[in-house]
C-alpha cells in the first residue's frame, strides 16, 4: 500500500465499496470539517475505475462520502488546485473479495468517539489557542453542541469516568454539570453509601436546586446585574437559579416595585396574589380603569409572575350594573335559548360521530387525545410505578426496560412540542388542549401516532394488571433481556424454602443439599456468588426467577428449561461445601 495525491476526475467509487449506491451520500455533517481542513484521512483506493481504463484511473473501495464532499468543495473553488486532488491510500491489485473485506473493515472501524474522549480533544484545542467557533468550523458541528461538550470540565474526574464506563445515565451526568464541586462530591458519597440512595434524573436536579428549579427567564429583575448565581444549562439551552431562596427575595422586591408602578399610573388598587391564592379568571370581568378596574400581579411558585391588568370580581362587576338601588337592568336575550343549544349540539354530536367511522384514522388520533388530555367523558391516569423503598426505586429506573422507554417518552414529548423532562405524555397538553392535541396528531403520518400511541399505552399500563401476563406471553418477550438479578431483589426473598429453591434452579441441586438448613444470608450470598461469577463460583447468566418469566410459574410447579453458565454445570464438592 501506498500514498499519493490523485485527481478527482481520475476517481470513481467501486460497487466494491459497501456503501456503493446511484444517489450522492448526504454529506452535511463532514462538508464544514472538509471546507476547512480537507481529507485529512485518505480513501482507499485501487487500480481501475468506471472508465473501462485501467490507465491512471482508480476506484474508492472505502470513502465514497469523503470523496463526493472533496467534489462539492472542488466545485465551490474552481481555481484552487489542490482542492482538485485527494490524498489515496492505494491498495495492492485484488479480487472484489478483498476490496470488499477492506470496505467493510474500515466501515466498522470508525466509531463515533464517546463525549468524554471529545471532550478531552476539545480541551487540548483550546489550549492551543482554538474556540469554540473554530472546533464547530472543523467538526462540522454546531457552536451549542461544543459547548455542551466542554460542559463536561465542570465534572470531578471520577463523575467523567463514571459516564464513560455508562454507570451514570446521560440525563443525571448533564444535571451534574448544573452542580458545583461541593455537590458533585456529596452526590458521590450517597452513591457509595450501601444505605444512601443518589437521586438520578429529575430527581438530581430537584436534589440539587433544594426541590425548586427557577428558570432565570421568570425574573422580574435584571438577572445578570443581580449577582445571584446562576446554573447554566447548556443542554436545555437554559439557566436556572441556584438559590431559590435569594431568588425569590429579588422577585418579591421587583413585584412590589411593579405595583408601586401601576399606582403611580393612576390604578387605585393593585392586588399581589401569592402561589397558594392564583388568579382565576371565571370569576373576574374586564372593567377599565376609570371604572375601577384593578390589577391583579399573580405570582406563581415556578417563579413566573403574571399581570392582569383592568379586572374586577364578577359580584362587584353585578353589583355596578345594577347600580345600589336600582333594579337589575334585564339582560339581553340570548340569540340560542338553552334548549336549542342542546338540539343543536346534539345533532351536529350525530352527524360527527356518523362520518368519523368511515375515518378510522381520525378515530385513532382523536381517541389518543382523550387519553393523553381526558375530557368530561374520558379519566385516563398513569401507571404512578410507586415502590415500597428507595433500593426497588433505584432497581426499576435504571433497569433496561424503563431506560429505553424513557427514551421513547422523550422522543415523543418532542414530536408534541414538548418540554422533554415532562414526567409523562399523559397529562402534558391537560385538559383545555384537547382540539390542539388533535390537530397536531392530525398532521403527523401514521407512523409517528402509532409511536406515541405505544408509549401512551405503556404510560396507563397498570402494574400488576393480568394483562401484562397476557402481553408478555403474546409479544414474546424475555425477560432473561430486560431484568438481571439485584441487590433489591435478593434481599426481597426471604423465605428459606424458596431462597432453597432458587439455590437449587441457579447452583444445581448438589449445592442446595449442601447447604439445606443454612441461614437465608448464607443461601443468598450462594445466590450472588453465581450470578455474579465472584468467589470462585461459576458464573450463570442469563436467569430469571420463574414468577417474573413469561408465562410465569410457581417452583412447585413442573421444572422450567436449563439456565445459561459460563462454566460447566456441575460444581466440585469443594465448591458445593
Amino acid at each position: 500500500m501506498k500514498l499519493d495525491f490523485i485527481p478527482l476526475a481520475s476517481l470513481s467509487v467501486s460497487r466494491a465499496n459497501m456503501r456503493h449506491g446511484k444517489r450522492p451520500p448526504d454529506v452535511g455533517d463532514i462538508l464544514p470539517s472538509v471546507r476547512a481542513r480537507g481529507v485529512l484521512v485518505p480513501v482507499l483506493v485501487r487500480a481501475g475505475g468506471s472508465t473501462g481504463s485501467t490507465g491512471g484511473t482508480f476506484e474508492i473501495v472505502a470513502g465514497r462520502r469523503r470523496f463526493h464532499a472533496a467534489l462539492a468543495v472542488a466545485a465551490e473553488r474552481p481555481d484552487d488546485a489542490d482542492a482538485a486532488m485527494l490524498a489515496c491510500a492505494i491498495i495492492d491489485d485484488g479480487d472484489d473479495a478483498a476490496a470488499v473485506e477492506a470496505s467493510l473493515i474500515e466501515n466498522l472501524a470508525r466509531l463515533d468517539p464517546d463525549e468524554v474522549a471529545q471532550w478531552e480533544t476539545f480541551v487540548r484545542l483550546t489550549r492551543e489557542g482554538r474556540t469554540p467557533a473554530d472546533i464547530a468550523a472543523t467538526f462540522g458541528l454546531a457552536d451549542s453542541a461544543v459547548r455542551r461538550i466542554l460542559a463536561l470540565g465542570n465534572l470531578l474526574p471520577r463523575l467523567r469516568s463514571l459516564y464513560r464506563r455508562g454507570d451514570i445515565d446521560t440525563a443525571s451526568i448533564r444535571h451534574l454539570t448544573l452542580a458545583t464541586k461541593r455537590q458533585q462530591q456529596a452526590w458521590l458519597a450517597r452513591l457509595d453509601d450501601a444505605d444512601s440512595h443518589a437521586p438520578t434524573g429529575e430527581r438530581l436536579r430537584a436534589w440539587l436546586f433544594g426541590g425548586a428549579s427557577i428558570p432565570a427567564d421568570h425574573a422580574l429583575f435584571d438577572v445578570d446585574a443581580s449577582g445571584l448565581a446562576i446554573a447554566e444549562d447548556l443542554f436545555r439551552e437554559t439557566r436556572w437559579f441556584a438559590d431559590a431562596d435569594a431568588f425569590w427575595t429579588a422577585q418579591n422586591a421587583a413585584v412590589a416595585a411593579r405595583a408601586d408602578a401601576y399606582r403611580a399610573a393612576g390604578w387605585q388598587e393593585v392586588v399581589i396574589l401569592g402561589p397558594d391564592t392564583p388568579f382565576q379568571s371565571w370569576e373576574h370581568e374586564k372593567c377599565a380603569r376609570r371604572k375601577g378596574g384593578r390589577v391583579y400581579i399573580d405570582v406563581r411558585s415556578t417563579g413566573e409572575v403574571v399581570f392582569h391588568e383592568g379586572y374586577i370580581t364578577r359580584r362587584e362587576a353585578k353589583r355596578l350594573r345594577g347600580g345600589a338601588d336600582a333594579a337589575p337592568a334585564p339582560l339581553p336575550r340570548a340569540e340560542i335559548s338553552k334548549a336549542l343549544r342542546a338540539y343543536l349540539d346534539l345533532h351536529r354530536h350525530a352527524a360527527v360521530r356518523a362520518v368519523l367511522t368511515a375515518h378510522p384514522g381520525a378515530a385513532l388520533r382523536l381517541m389518543l387525545a382523550h387519553a393523553v388530555c381526558g375530557s368530561t367523558l374520558w379519566s385516563v391516569r398513569r401507571e404512578p410505578q410507586t415502590a415500597a423503598s428507595e433500593a426497588v426505586a433505584e432497581s426499576v429506573e435504571t433497569s433496561a426496560g424503563e431506560t429505553a422507554f424513557d427514551s421513547k417518552r422523550r422522543a415523543v414529548l418532542d414530536v408534541l412540542g414538548l418540554d422533554a423532562d415532562c414526567p409523562s405524555v399523559i397529562g402534558a397538553y391537560g385538559v383545555r388542549d384537547l382540539a390542539a392535541l388533535f390537530l397536531r396528531l392530525a398532521e403527523l403520518p401514521d407512523g409517528v401516532v402509532l409511536d406515541i400511541l405505544a408509549v401512551v399505552m405503556g404510560e396507563t399500563l397498570a402494574a400488576g394488571d393480568p394483562v401484562i401476563a397476557a402481553l408478555g406471553v403474546h409479544l414474546g418477550i424475555d425477560m432473561a433481556d430486560w431484568w438481571q438479578a439485584d441487590d433489591a431483589f435478593l434481599g426481597l426473598v426471604r423465605d428459606k424454602g424458596t431462597l432453597s429453591a432458587l439455590v437449587a434452579e441457579v447452583a444445581g441441586k448438589a449445592v442446595a443439599d449442601a447447604n439445606h438448613g443454612a441461614a437465608g444470608k448464607v443461601l443468598r450470598s450462594i445466590l450472588g456468588d453465581h450470578l455474579s461469577g465472584s468467589n470462585g463460583r461459576p458464573r450463570v447468566t442469563r436467569w430469571v426467577p420463574r414468577w417474573m418469566r413469561f408465562p410465569a410459574s410457581h417452583y412447585g410447579d413442573a421444572a422450567p428449561g436449563p439456565v445459561a453458565v459460563d462454566a460447566p454445570d456441575a460444581e466440585t464438592a469443594r465448591l458445593a461445601a
